[in-house]
């Protein structure tokens, strides 16, 4: 699932809904596409600077580190951190190179091309990296976020969850962790849907979170299961939250963002991934404990990545259904992608070894913290 690809050139068409104010693009990947959500570009180049490099400091063992991420609140701890300064305290000298992405397939061809070496990111485009390389391009080495993920609807069309069957529910792209989410729900409910099409009991319909809005002002949709904050701009348009997706998992946590690394830089420059792990577990344990200052950071953030910060009436209730931790929830992850076989989006992947939690595990030892672990999935 929340959450939870092939190359662009094969992986994405794109229709339009003639109905709506702005084309609704409807991202068509193959058969096996499990990716994020998918906007329009890998720019890197309005990314806010990092915080300077202390003069005197420490020397690890690469001059540099590429940081890749969203300009999404769910990524908040990449854009708090960055902001506040504590991933560069933790890697002293070697400087920090930023890289912004609208879509998990662009952020993994990042990766794989060695354009990035460590990213914020969701499960799905996570573990499909993993599985189409065979094991061999990256490893999930830290937690980052859960929740922020809901079920929105036009209160006029859809009063209660039995409601949903016959109408137009959006995703941000076809396999992404949230399209996922949706099929399984709707599978629990014993409606059916071609996963591929989306056509069905529900009209599944792909749709580019920046466009969502203006599709469901436009009628072209009924309702959208997205993360925050297209959650909340669609509330601001008179939509109403029908269901929260923490509701459906236990302690109310699931992975929506992880921190991944390339094999490659992790084998070469084990203490610069330690350091940003460092900062990382920094940065959620000072969101936790100064969130309102925190929100505000990432907001600022947002401003400079997007040219807009959001209004309080969509920031507001978008940082409140976030949670920012270390735990990768793994077993979580595990079943989001249990969910994508079911849907017949993914062949049974193998994820053993996907995650490498023993820089983290050696971190939050040394802070006093309780180790986390990988559900069987570990490289140990």
């Amino acid at each position: 699932m929340s959450a939870h690809v092939r190359r662009t050139s094969r992986a994405r068409s794109r229709l339009v809904a003639a109905a709506a104010v702005l084309p609704i693009l409807i991202g068509a990947l193959a058969a096996c596409g499990y990716g994020s959500d998918k906007k329009s570009d890998d720019d890197a180049s309005s990314a806010p600077a990092a915080a300077p490099v202390a003069s005197g400091a420490k020397k690890l063992s690469a001059d540099q580190v590429k940081i890749g991420y969203f300009p999404n609140l769910t990524h908040a701890t990449a854009l708090v951190g960055l902001k506040e300064g504590f991933f560069q305290q933790e890697l002293g000298s070697t400087k920090i190179k930023q890289a912004t992405f609208n879509a998990g397939p662009a952020e993994i061809e990042a990766l794989n091309a060695g354009a990035i070496d460590i990213g914020w990111i969701g499960p799905s485009p996570s573990i499909n990296g993993y599985t189409k390389s065979d094991g061999k391009s990256l490893r999930i080495i830290s937690g980052s976020a859960s929740g922020g993920v809901k079920l929105v609807v036009n209160p006029k069309k859809i009063k209660t969850l039995d409601d949903v069957k016959g109408k137009k529910i959006a995703t941000p792209q076809l396999g992404n962790t949230q399209d996922v989410a949706l099929l399984a729900w709707i599978k629990s409910k014993g409606w059916k849907v071609d996963a591929q099409s989306g056509k069905g009991d529900v009209s599944v319909i792909r749709t580019d979170n920046k466009i969502t809005p203006d599709a469901y002002k436009a009628g072209s949709i009924d309702g959208a299961w997205v993360p925050e904050p297209t959650a909340s701009k669609l509330v601001n348009e008179g939509a109403k939250v029908l269901l929260d997706e923490s509701t459906l998992w236990p302690q109310g946590k699931f992975v929506i963002t992880n921190v991944i690394v390339s094999q490659k830089f992790l084998t070469a420059h084990p203490d610069v991934v330690e350091a940003v792990l460092r900062g990382s577990v920094k940065t959620n344990a000072w969101i936790n404990a100064n969130s309102d200052k925190a929100k505000a950071d990432a907001n600022d953030q947002l401003k400079a990545l997007t040219q807009k910060a959001l209004p309080a009436t969509q920031l507001d209730p978008a940082w409140k259904s976030i949670q920012f931790l270390d735990d990768p929830l793994a077993k979580t992850a595990q079943e989001e992608a249990d969910h994508a076989v079911s849907a017949g989006l993914l062949k049974a992947p193998k994820l053993d070894g996907i995650y490498d939690l023993a820089p983290l595990n050696k971190i939050l030892k040394a802070a006093g913290q309780p180790s986390v672990d990988a559900a069987g999935l570990g490289t140990q």
